[in-house]
């Protein structure tokens, strides 16, 4: 059984709506495996938590059709039914096709979509609304709606037998009118769930509010249509000998593709995961992943933690292999620049970081690789994503060099990507795994290599 949650645009409440969906087909008993339309990492954060298994992406930009729906049946394996979130508005993507948009995501992996329908001031028009995307692409499949925002019980009233009697979709469910949001946002989207006082709590409110306002047997009758996909092996390499990675996982570094883990893993790692903020050295390892986060939020306490920096510079300085995308890069860098004040970080790099109000980068990017390095060869194309209000500064060009040509997207000025220093390679650029399996083999041969010594 599969779904996908869809909206006309943004901000509809599909994240907290598909939370609850989850929350409560898990509390029934079931299953449940979570997706994420996109490249995003916080809302995967959460769905996750809400699912107890984790969230995996599904993006049409990184991988094409069939690759992404092998992906999807393989990260299903136990699930009794997968809830996809979407992204934006349903038909919304990168191009005039829509080719990387949700409802071509729902295609590729044969799910029905429930639209969410943010009906703020709207009453008869939602099913002109419903019935436009029901027919904008005929092969696209709208099996159900939830209503979002519902004022009282006369407004429900008419939402409803306007939408089925005008397009002929059920109406699963209708949420009320919250007074207030109930996850907080910053610059980069929703509040880490790593952040989040009572987050059990939290979820427990939102599953019992979809047991209330959303009719969950419909909604698994609906599940339950969609169409069988290829069966695809589930069987994980288990390579060996073993070699240690350390992964710095905390509420400072959480964004992770649980797919760029297992790569390592079927590679032969063994994760080992370190905390920033309260871990002193680092453990015996023979390589190091650093994703990215808000280090700038947790400048002053990395700061404090002087002996893990001193550590993480000392086994670089020996030649230990890291890879480090944005937070990470930024963590690597020699000091931080956000409010005015300045902070020192690892000093690994010839550079440091200023953090900026707007965005300096944000959206997908493609890399070329032009220059030798032991991660991708010469001329191949990375392609992967960026949202990032820092930038680097301070350089000293002499002692630095970069690997990666920026053909779309920002990258650390615009033209260039990817520091390489020592066996550091550091890049704003977050890259998906299953589109480069050469990225986990190629690291893992460096941190063999770098075992021995």
């Amino acid at each position: 059984m599969r779904v996908a949650i869809g909206a006309p645009h943004g901000r509809s409440g599909k994240t907290t709506i598909t939370l609850g969906l989850i929350a409560a087909l898990r509390r029934s008993g079931l299953a449940v495996q979570p997706f994420k339309k996109g490249p995003d990492f916080i809302d995967p954060g959460w769905l996750g938590l809400a699912a107890g298994r984790s969230c995996r992406n599904l993006d049409l930009y990184f991988l094409n059709k069939q690759r992404l729906a092998e992906q999807f049946v393989r990260g299903c394996h136990g699930a009794d039914i997968a809830v996809i979130e979407g992204a934006m508005g349903l038909y919304d993507g990168l191009d005039l096709e829509g080719s990387d948009s949700t409802a071509a995501v729902a295609r590729a992996v044969k799910a029905p979509i429930i639209l969410v329908i943010d009906t703020t001031r709207m009453t008869r028009s939602a099913a002109a609304l419903v019935k436009g995307f029901q027919n904008f692409e005929p092969d696209t499949e709208i099996a159900g709606v939830i209503l979002n925002k519902v004022a009282r019980a006369r407004h429900e009233n008419i939402l409803r037998g306007s939408i089925e009697s005008y397009t002929g979709i059920p109406v699963v469910g209708a949420i009320p009118k919250q007074k207030k949001p109930f996850i907080a946002e910053r610059h980069l989207g929703l509040v880490t769930v790593e952040e989040w006082n009572q987050v059990n709590e939290l979820l427990d409110e939102l599953g019992q509010q979809t047991e209330k306002y959303v009719d969950l047997q419909a909604v698994l009758k609906i599940a339950a249509t969609a169409r069988p996909l290829p069966a695809v092996a589930s069987v994980r390499k288990t390579a060996s000998p073993r070699v240690r990675i350390g992964v710095i996982k905390d509420s400072v570094f959480s964004f992770y593709y649980p797919d760029n883990l297992e790569a390592l893993e079927d590679e032969g790692a063994e994760l080992v995961y370190i905390n920033s903020l309260s871990d002193k050295f680092l453990p015996d390892i023979q390589g190091l992943y650093i994703g990215g986060g808000f280090p700038e939020v947790f400048a002053q306490k990395l700061e404090e933690n002087i002996s893990l920096r001193a550590s993480i510079r000392s086994e670089i300085e020996n030649g230990l292999p890291v890879y480090a995308e944005c937070g990470g890069l930024m963590y690597l860098c020699r000091n931080l620049i956000y409010n005015g004040q300045n902070y020192e970080m690892c000093g690994v790099l010839p550079c440091d970081t200023r953090m900026s109000s707007v965005p300096r980068g944000h959206g997908y990017t493609k890399m070329m690789t032009h220059d030798s390095n032991y991660l991708f060869a010469q001329g191949s194309e990375i392609r992967g994503h960026e949202f990032h209000h820092s930038q680097i500064c301070n350089v000293d060009e002499n002692e630095i060099n970069f690997i990666f040509k920026v053909e779309r997207g920002y990258g650390l000025d615009g033209q260039r990507d990817g520091i390489a220093v020592n066996n550091v390679i550091a890049s704003y650029n977050h890259l998906y795994a299953p589109s480069h399996p050469e990225w986990a083999a190629n690291f893992m041969i460096q941190a063999r290599q770098y075992g021995k010594n």
